[in-house]
């Protein structure tokens, strides 16, 4: 992955963002002390285009009121990404606090008010786990991507993997 242009993600970010060269993420603190760290892990899950896991994690544990500032900046960061990288994200919401569902949706809500967002394809879909527990994906992929249908349909296949119960 081709690292991003800090100059450029604070040129567009409400929250000033840094680079954390130890573990190579993106770090933002709001007006309300929340502390964001935003990374990108290296992920095999498919095969047919370079792809990254999407992390969005709150490191210092405070309660995150509504702020569109924090959209804005995480906005910013993705759309660095898209311009630096000819990658696929995948977003899986955390299932720790069982927030997972309004995370995705969330997600999903940010993503359709970005205003390119016509530049990109998203996929969401709920698995259920063998605990019963709801786990949300999501694919994001530029439309210019030469593998475009190839990463969709691969996606698609392993989403229905998942889906199915092995047999004993």
């Amino acid at each position: 992955m081709n690292r991003l242009d800090i100059q450029r993600i604070n040129a567009m970010a409400p929250y000033l963002v840094t680079f954390h060269e130890t573990d190579e993420s993106y770090i933002f603190v709001t007006e309300s002390g929340v502390e964001y760290s935003i990374g990108f892990m290296p992920d095999d899950l498919l095969q047919s285009d370079e792809s990254y896991e999407f992390v969005i994690a709150n490191l210092n544990g405070k309660k995150s009121p509504r702020d569109k500032k924090v959209k804005d900046t995480i906005v910013a960061i993705v759309e660095e990404f898209f311009n630096s990288n000819s990658a696929t994200i995948l977003y899986l919401c955390s299932t720790s606090d069982g927030k997972q569902l309004t995370r995705g949706r969330l997600f999903q809500n940010w993503f359709e008010s970005y205003k390119y967002s016509n530049r990109f394809t998203m996929v969401t879909s709920t698995l259920v786990d063998e605990y019963g527990i709801d786990n949300i994906a999501a694919l994001i992929i530029r439309n210019d991507n030469p593998r475009l249908g190839k990463v969709l349909a691969e996606f698609g296949e392993t989403i229905e993997m998942f889906s199915h119960k092995p047999t004993p």
